[in-house]
């Protein structure tokens, strides 16, 4: 990937988010090409059912003759209405690793049943795309100009016209908001949002809000430190405009914030660092991006990462900077910080 391409990013909006979103995408650029699979031949619960319409978070109104059925979806979005009972027919974005296994962004997804439209950051096959018959395209927004996440500038006018589109935003507001407007999505698609299963789930992450919110109360000194990894450089997320680290930390979580001129290389969301110069914040917990396109902690083998406190004293766990937007998947990651928080010792 050259610098170039990564500049052109950047320029565009889109190197950027939760910490090394760009980056991610960057990386994802340049990796596995493959994205050949078979549709589910399902429809959603409602498939039969209509008119429908769905005003999403560009004040857009969508308006269809029935409720879609063949829906494509960003793999994310698609893993957060599968828990809430409505198949989709088409993925884009991160859905399978270079070993052929579901990518952590596919959630509980069997994604041999899905045809993948694209893999990779710019990938997305328009031809595919239009055999689906799509009745809609749904995937999240990362910034306020409406930006559609994955869909390719290139050929986004090209998409466009094929079917309507909704866009739901995870920029700078808290996790709690895009979890409800994926919630009122999946309901209007015909989603039996009052199941057993759906209403626990429910249940279960504010009661798990609650212990978080305790546990930052209980100890209010410790500072998390929310990372991300690359070859090169070890970036430092700022909370100010991701929905996971919003909502944490409106619930009392002690963050390292980067300065603003800091972080302005990283287009507000994060502090690029050298790994010789990783240790320039003091942490206790460190929460490391899940996603497949950055290094994990079991893979860093810089000296500085492993002298530092936090991965010294095993307090490190995972972060997903793009989180499944169900209270299933949302549910353990507030979890695992509260279970950390409550186990953590001050090494920092």
């Amino acid at each position: 990937m050259s610098n170039a391409r990564a500049a052109h990013l950047t320029r565009r909006g889109l190197l950027a988010a939760g910490g090394a979103l760009g980056l991610g995408a960057v990386l994802a650029a340049c990796g596995d090409e493959s994205s050949d699979s078979a549709g589910s031949g399902k429809e959603t619960p409602a498939a039969k059912s209509g008119p429908w319409s769905f005003k999403d978070d560009r004040g857009t109104t969508v308006k269809t003759d029935k409720t879609p059925a063949n829906i494509v979806a960003f793999v994310g979005v698609a893993a957060a209405l599968y828990d809430y009972g409505v198949d989709v027919k088409g993925v884009f974005g991160p859905t399978r690793t270079q070993d052929g296994k579901a990518d952590v962004q596919a959630g509980d997804l069997d994604i041999s049943k899905v045809t993948v439209l694209g893999n990779t950051w710019g990938e997305f096959s328009v031809e595919k795309y239009a055999a689906l018959s799509p009745d809609v395209l749904i995937t999240t927004m990362f910034d306020d100009a409406g930006t559609l996440w994955y869909v390719p500038e290139e050929s986004k006018d090209k998409i466009a016209k094929l079917a309507p589109s909704v866009g739901i935003s995870v920029y700078d507001r808290q996790l709690t908001e895009p979890l409800q407007r994926i919630w009122e999505l999946a309901e209007s698609l015909g989603a039996d949002m009052k199941a057993s299963s759906v209403t626990e789930a429910k249940k279960k992450f504010e009661a798990a809000a609650t212990r978080l919110r305790a546990a930052a109360k209980a100890k209010p000194d410790l500072k998390v430190l929310a990372g991300s990894a690359s070859q090169d450089i070890f970036y430092v997320s700022g909370t100010n405009l991701s929905i996971d680290l919003e909502y944490f930390k409106a619930l009392g979580v002690n963050f390292v914030e980067p300065s603003e001129k800091a972080k302005a290389e990283g287009g507000g969301w994060y502090e690029s660092l050298s790994w010789e110069n990783v240790d320039k914040y003091e942490a206790d917990i460190i929460m490391m991006d899940d996603r497949s396109s950055t290094i994990q902690p079991a893979d860093i083998t810089e000296a500085t990462w492993k002298k530092l406190p936090a991965v010294k004293a095993g307090q490190v766990i995972s972060r997903s900077p793009e989180p499944i937007l169900s209270y299933d998947k949302c549910t353990p990651l507030l979890e695992e910080l509260a279970e950390a928080i409550e186990n953590a010792k001050k090494v920092g």
